[in-house]
């Protein structure tokens, strides 16, 4: 990868893997939206960008080299080989999965703020991800310190201090529904201490997942979703209802499965690189709405 400071602009050229609709379109965020030019915008640790690519130039626009070095290089998990991932993915007969890979050819898993990720996957149980991304708009533009980015106000993620200040009527400007007593829990404990998401982030990652669960609204999917892609354990497998269908249709001859088996299956067969697997099988199923029934 060479990165050079033009003009107020990151360029990046000599960057493999790595496709805008594959990144922000894998349901892994929330807070970056497609326009109508084909870049991105969306916002992360209280910083906006926008990022194109055009011609396999990346550009982030608007944004300091500084930012770049400090921020923007690890989310977009820059120094990682995914080439190699997918070279391991793929080494077996696995036709599913190169098919999954080839599909997905540019997705990258985001290193995402975990306190942003708790709240954002508790919103999402239940829920759909156009719903999802306008819940979390709702809670950043009520709740969230402005700041100016190419002529528009966007709006940071709130502090849990801030969330755990409010009361449910307060909250329930962002039209969650049963899930604002959740938000307003989790905040509450974090900021009382009951819950240390640095502690966590210590953990070993059965030891983390126990310690996440005990938050009101986390169950087994979304504590895999939190430390998938808020702690970059990449051996943990969300099973959503696709990666559910795709590995019932692909792998189980299309017959009904546990979600305690698939979780089994998926550990087994990809281990340590499971949540990759994962990303590339979900974006894969959910295009081509492999085993919807």
């Amino acid at each position: 990868m060479n990165a050079e400071f033009i003009n107020n602009n990151i360029i990046i050229t000599d960057q493999s893997d790595f496709e805008l609709a594959h990144i922000f379109d894998c349901g892994q965020c929330f807070r970056f939206n497609a326009q109508p030019d084909g870049s991105y915008i969306g916002t992360a640790r209280a910083k906006t960008v926008r990022i194109s690519k055009e011609n396999d130039v990346i550009t982030l626009y608007s944004t300091s080299e500084e930012d770049f070095r400090s921020l923007w290089y690890d989310y977009f998990d820059l120094g990682r080989d995914y080439s190699a991932i997918k070279n391991e993915l793929t080494s077996s007969d696995d036709e599913v999965m190169k098919e999954a890979v080839k599909f997905g050819t540019g997705i990258r898993i985001l290193n995402q703020e975990l306190w942003e990720t708790v709240i954002s996957f508790i919103i999402s149980a239940s829920n759909n991800i156009p719903r999802i991304k306008k819940i979390i708009e709702l809670l950043c533009a009520n709740f969230g310190e402005p700041h100016i980015y190419e002529g528009k106000t966007y709006y940071s993620f709130p502090s849990p201090e801030k969330i755990a200040a409010l009361s449910l009527d307060e909250l329930s400007v962002i039209r969650a529904g049963f899930r604002d007593k959740y938000i307003l829990d989790c905040a509450k404990k974090i900021v009382s201490g009951d819950i240390d998401l640095d502690a966590i982030s210590s953990m070993t990652t059965p030891d983390a997942k126990k310690e996440l669960m005990k938050i009101w609204g986390i169950g087994n999917k979304v504590s895999d979703c939190i430390l998938l892609f808020g702690m970059q354990r990449y051996d943990c497998v969300p099973v959503d209802v696709w990666i559910k269908r795709v590995i019932e249709y692909c792998y189980f001859n299309n017959t009904e499965q546990p979600i305690k088996k698939i979780s089994e299956f998926a550990n087994s067969r990809f281990g340590a690189l499971g949540g990759m697997a994962q990303q590339y099988l979900f974006f894969y199923a959910r295009e081509y709405k492999i085993g919807t029934k």
